[in-house]
């Protein structure tokens, strides 16, 4: 049996070697060393228009979101900008890219937790739309300025997600305002002279079942309908926040995106009816949804180990790389670029140069004979990939390019050695 018996596009296989939106990945490693983040343009857009075609067949009024945290990429942000999307944003950092590549305030909303006021004061200076979690972040937001427009972040009391971190709804998590907080936080903003509201959930990370999105609406229109009813609020938008789960084995199902689409607007514009809210757009915000299979990760084998107990091929690439693997335990399909068209033959755990027992990026993975100087290629490494790689064991972040229908471009350099020392300086006495 091959690994390789499912590619989907844009991957490709040519002659036994691997192609990703129609570039080798052989050539892209040898040009710009590994470990190396290889970005699809076209696969980003493919994942929009999909979301969006799927979402405007039921209703006339959607916004899609993306999730910058998944990918900030200035690159990524400007493709999406120039599709039409909007932007949710968890920092001041992400709010400052998403302008820098293109994005009008106008399309950003702000959805931090445990945040500043210097952080609410660039927010309000910037004119971006404020989510707020909290009543103690409200309260301190209107004293900063008065929003043109507001949301409220509301736990709808449902999560889910594909790992305990990923959950952000329910009885345990920081997030969003309890369903009598959220009156609290409309009825305080009304009275400093917000006139314009929006509303907004989001359950988890990571789902593919459409029935906990549907649930988690219904509670979350119910709060809507109590707001207007009691406070005489109107909704210029109703978000549903993110979480669209992806395939990352090869044999899961992909989600159903015409029934999640159907189901979840079928359930909106009927309640938006009976509770009389109008016609509120309708959001969800995607992060991983709309990169997440556009970008693969390239490391090189540089050891292949073999012991009494297990079989170890050494990648240049770690935790520090891709900390999915390590700490929520995720899987990541793996192929070696070069071999595509042979049998799956030895068992390996597929391990990085990280000093730490934990850098694992495979365990036990079915692979075909591996040797020093093949090329593997990690899949579904564009959410959470480079965004949460970091410079652990004073190793410098790997480098991203850009790919498009045979054209590629770097679009973030290799970090040199140099790079760790750039924000440092000796203490004075010690110099």
């Amino acid at each position: 049996m091959k690994s390789t018996q499912k590619l989907r596009e844009p991957l490709e296989n040519r002659e036994g070697r691997l192609y990703f939106d129609c570039v080798s990945t052989s050539e892209l490693a040898a040009k710009f060393d590994t470990p190396l983040y290889v970005i699809s343009e076209s696969r980003i857009r493919d994942n929009y228009r999909r979301l969006h075609k799927a979402l405007t067949r039921y209703y006339g009024k959607i916004r899609v979101l993306y999730a910058a945290k998944a990918n900030s990429n200035l690159s990524v942000l400007k493709i999406l900008a120039t599709e039409g999307a909007h932007l949710d944003a968890v920092s001041p950092g992400e709010v400052s890219m998403a302008l820098k590549a293109g994005f009008p305030p106008e399309r950003i909303l702000f959805t931090g937790t445990s945040v500043r006021n210097d952080e609410l004061k660039f927010l309000a200076d910037a004119k971006i739309t404020v989510n707020v979690d909290s009543l103690s972040q409200l309260e301190r937001l209107l004293k900063i300025a008065t929003p043109a427009v507001l949301s409220v972040r509301v736990n709808p009391e449902i999560g889910a997600g594909h790992h305990d971190h990923c959950i952000t709804a329910g009885k345990s998590t920081k997030f969003g305002l309890w369903e009598n907080d959220a009156l609290v936080a409309y009825r305080q903003a009304r009275k400093a002279g917000v006139k314009r509201f929006g509303i907004h959930m989001h359950i988890g990370s990571g789902i593919l079942p459409v029935e906990p999105f549907v649930l988690a609406l219904e509670k979350l229109l119910e709060i809507a309908k109590r707001v207007r009813d009691e406070l005489g609020v109107s909704f210029e938008f109703v978000d549903m926040g993110g979480g669209l789960g992806v395939p990352y084995k090869p044999e899961d199902k992909e989600l159903d995106l015409n029934a999640f689409a159907e189901n979840v607007l079928s359930l909106f514009k009927q309640k938006i009816a009976e509770y009389n809210l109008g016609e509120p757009f309708f959001c969800v915000e995607p992060g991983r949804y709309l990169v997440c299979d556009a970008c693969i990760l390239l490391t090189a084998v540089n050891t292949v180990k073999t012991t009494p107990f297990k079989k170890f091929v050494g990648v240049d690439a770690g935790f520090n790389t891709l900390i999915r693997p390590a700490m929520y335990g995720s899987y990541h399909h793996i192929l070696v670029a070069n071999k595509l068209d042979a049998e799956d033959a030895e068992t390996y755990d597929v391990v990085g140069p990280i000093c730490e027992s934990g850098d694992v990026l495979a365990k036990d993975r079915r692979l075909p004979k591996i040797q020093e100087g093949d090329l593997l290629a990690v899949l579904n490494a564009g959410a959470y990939g480079y965004a949460m790689s970091s410079q652990y064991n004073a190793r410098p972040r790997a480098a991203e390019v850009l790919v498009k229908n045979g054209k590629y471009a770097l679009v973030r350099r290799r970090e040199t050695l140099d790079d760790l020392l750039a924000a440092q300086q000796m203490a004075e006495w010690l110099q």
